[in-house]
């Protein structure tokens, strides 16, 4: 057996007692209380009975206690297995998700777990399973989403541009309406048809959920409208988009806007929007969007919105039935002024 071990000498039975009344860890507090009887001058049996423990355990308590004091008598959290990849390799993988594979490269259009898997070991020679590699992307906070459609020509320094310069809201009040409260509004059109959209939804893993879809083909149009910052919405619903119908959409919007106020409606480049013939009410300005940049206007995320909650996965018996749940689905927008600044807010377009 080997020999005992001296508790170190700056330490008494008291102080040890009063360090176990301290302790908030039980654990801990029946090792001081062992190691107090041993500086009374109790045997290390006796010290094990305290402790319930055998007597190659109190030594190890001893040694801890030597080495650290009381602290080192509370169990600390075990290390774990050692991560598959360092934190250098973590940031590579986590920019080349980022930027996507190269076809003529990599042999795929998007990333599978599967891909990653096979690049991590071509770069750097550790094999790891897809269920590691996605905790690993968990962690980093990457997550599988939609991609959003992005137009081929589109000029990713001309959207850049538009929101820093929109940023100086004084030179935009003075030159749109002097003195006036400037409201900022979102202008989309959305089609809504028989030919309706399939959402996702729940559903028991392994299955595939039906929904209703119909093939035929009526259709009408939602103008919509939002002022993000006041939580407000003007809308219609037309049979087809063109500069009548955004003139009464106008109208619409200037109706709303508050007295005294002037609007700045934001707007994509559509060819209705820009008609020479096309009646602007006095309380508004139209700001067209840069061109092929529809992540700027927030109502394409109120369309997702409307479709996800309302207005897909049904069928539409007639063409008024069409008119009543479009009608139906933006009053009910329109009643949550909370969900508009949710899903309209851009920090761009509404710095103080």
């Amino acid at each position: 057996m080997a020999a005992p071990v001296r508790l170190r000498d700056d330490y008494t039975a008291d102080d040890v007692r009063k360090a176990a009344k301290q302790a908030k860890d039980a654990a801990q507090t029946r090792r001081l209380l062992a190691l107090a009887a041993i500086y009374d001058g109790a045997s290390r049996g006796e010290a094990a009975r305290i402790g319930g423990v055998g007597v190659q355990t109190v030594r190890d308590w001893v040694l801890a206690f030597n080495a650290n004091g009381p602290s080192g008598l509370i169990d600390g959290k075990a290390p774990g297995q050692t991560p598959k990849l360092t934190t250098e390799q973590r940031e590579a993988l986590k920019e080349i998700v980022e930027e996507g594979p190269t076809p003529a490269i990599h042999g795929v259009v998007r990333w599978r777990l599967v891909d990653l898997v096979q690049w991590v070991w071509d770069e750097y020679r550790i094999s790891i399973s897809r269920q590691a590699l996605g905790r690993i992307l968990n962690e980093m906070g990457m997550r599988k989403l939609s991609a959003r459609p992005r137009h081929y020509a589109q000029d990713p320094q001309a959207a850049e541009t538009f929101k820093k310069n929109f940023a100086e809201m004084d030179a935009i009040a003075k030159r749109f309406a002097r003195g006036k409260m400037i409201e900022v509004w979102f202008q989309d059109e959305a089609r809504v048809g028989q030919k309706n959209k399939i959402t996702r939804r729940w559903a028991r893993k392994g299955t595939r959920p039906r929904a209703p879809h119909d093939q035929r083909t009526r259709s009408a149009y939602i103008f919509g409208a939002i002022c993000p910052a006041l939580g407000k919405a003007a809308g219609l619903v037309l049979p087809r988009c063109d500069t009548a119908a955004m003139n009464l959409h106008l109208a619409e919007i200037a109706e709303v806007v508050d007295p005294g106020a002037h609007a700045i409606v934001l707007l994509d480049q559509a060819g209705w929007h820009k008609a020479k013939d096309l009646n602007i009410p006095a309380n508004i300005s139209l700001l067209p969007l840069p061109p092929r940049s529809p992540e700027l206007n927030p109502v394409e995320n109120v369309w997702q919105y409307m479709r996800d909650n309302w207005l897909s996965n049904r069928v539409f018996t007639s063409y008024k039935n069409i008119l009543d749940h479009c009608a139906d689905a933006w009053k009910r927008l329109a009643d949550q002024p909370w969900t508009i600044m949710s899903i309209g807010l851009r920090d761009w377009a509404h710095r103080s």
